[in-house]
């Protein structure tokens, strides 16, 4: 009887949290305020087409592929696009907004932020070991600057918390 109820209880509570709403993604703003689609083939092009420093906003979704170590109070991985071997991206995530899960090889990824081809070193920064970043993947607590963006990894949204930039 009591591992009856145990076992109910547990399908309850299991049931139960299935019905909790989850937080719903944001719009990916451009820099007009439009809405930004999934653009990996885009993203993909600009990392070939475009010169060093190029920025644009991006919209991508993949899978985690590499992980690099962390600096600045920032993680870095990489993401696959598409098919080719060089169909990737760095995210850079600035954990002043939130901390993620451990990343780990093959968690599904959606991010949206400003996208920089990065071919050659610029300043105090090193080129990315993809060619291209994917960054300020998480609200802006300013009115002016960057759109906001935002991480999704494994359904699970970030970067919506109040922090600061650790720039």
């Amino acid at each position: 009887m009591i591992q009856g109820l145990l076992v109910l209880t547990q399908f309850l509570i299991h049931t139960s949290l299935a019905f909790i709403p989850q937080a719903s993604t944001p719009d990916c703003l451009d820099t007009s305020g439009k809405n930004i689609s999934i653009n990996n083939a885009q993203v993909i092009e600009w990392k070939t087409s475009t010169p060093n420093q190029f920025l644009a906003r991006g919209h991508v979704q993949g899978m985690v592929r590499d992980i690099y170590p962390d600096h600045t109070n920032h993680h870095h991985f990489a993401i696959q696009l598409g098919s080719q071997a060089n169909d990737s991206i760095e995210v850079i995530y600035n954990v002043g907004f939130g901390e993620l899960p451990a990343i780990k090889i093959g968690m599904k990824v959606e991010a949206c932020g400003d996208y920089i081809t990065s071919t050659a070193p610029t300043g105090q920064y090193q080129p990315s070991p993809n060619g291209a970043i994917i960054h300020w993947v998480h609200r802006n607590p300013k009115p002016q600057g960057h759109k906001s963006g935002f991480l999704v990894i494994d359904g699970a949204l970030y970067g919506q918390g109040n922090g600061t930039p650790h720039l």
